[in-house]
């Protein structure tokens, strides 16, 4: 296991030498698309340099390490999130627009999501949106660690909301089922527990929730909670004492 702060955005770039048939652009979107099909165990040098016609050896005058690769794969990534400038917007939707682009982009690369916080994210696409979503929480009135402690709950909900959805998805993926086939599937054992419990029993008689659709509900549920999340750091800014 390499040391956390052991980064491939804190070393020199390796030196090249001759003229390679493979951009390190290449190789890591390569990279990028083994690993939404595969995950990162089906991830390997060997793997990636089978998938590019070119040997292991090759990719590693580029890449020194397949957590190095992992790295590069993250940021990439990263930089499909659209964060609006300051001042395009109100803040509550430029934080809205970032929110739900994290989301879309963790969904359509879900291993992203394992690695987050395994290593530094210290890479050119996550620092630029890192500064737009500090200027962005700035001109809102957040100041100092409050605007940290807001941008990071904003992003546990982002990555938990993510986090559930993609491994349901996966699942159904498994199962080759749609999901609303395979909820109708429990509804006969749920019919029968519910009547053991008096409260959940009352709640999936009420008006929608059986209608609720499986997809849908992960989106709806999503935004449900930016928005009260959001409400509720309106209320805080609105509410201090040292309001500007």
């Amino acid at each position: 296991m390499p040391d956390f702060t052991d980064s491939v955005w804190t070393r020199p770039a390796r030196t090249r030498t001759g003229q390679p048939t493979l951009s390190r652009e290449q190789i890591v979107r390569s990279a990028i698309e083994l690993l939404d099909t595969e995950g990162p165990a089906g991830l390997s040098m060997r793997r990636l340099g089978a998938r590019l016609g070119s040997g292991a050896t090759s990719l590693y005058w580029h890449v020194a390490t397949k957590d190095d690769l992992l790295e590069l794969a993250v940021d990439e990534v990263m930089g499909e999130i659209y964060v609006p400038e300051a001042g395009d917007a109100p803040w509550r939707v430029g934080v809205s627009v970032m929110a739900n682009g994290t989301r879309a982009m963790l969904l359509r690369h879900p291993w992203v999501i394992g690695l987050l916080g395994t290593r530094p994210t210290i890479g050119p696409n996550v620092l630029r949106m890192s500064d737009r979503i500090v200027a962005l929480f700035s001109a809102a009135g957040f100041r100092g660690p409050d605007l940290s402690h807001a941008y990071s709950l904003v992003n546990a909900h982002v990555i938990g909301a993510a986090t559930t959805e993609a491994a349901v998805a996966a699942a159904v993926r498994r199962s080759g089922q749609p999901a609303a086939e395979l909820r109708e599937s429990l509804q006969p054992y749920m019919e029968k527990v519910a009547r053991e419990h008096d409260a959940y029993e009352r709640w999936r008689q009420e008006d929608g929730v059986a209608e609720m659709n499986p997809e849908a509900a992960f989106a709806q549920s999503f935004a449900f909670g930016l928005d009260r999340i959001l409400d509720g750091l309106e209320l805080w800014l609105n509410s201090r004492d040292d309001k500007v």
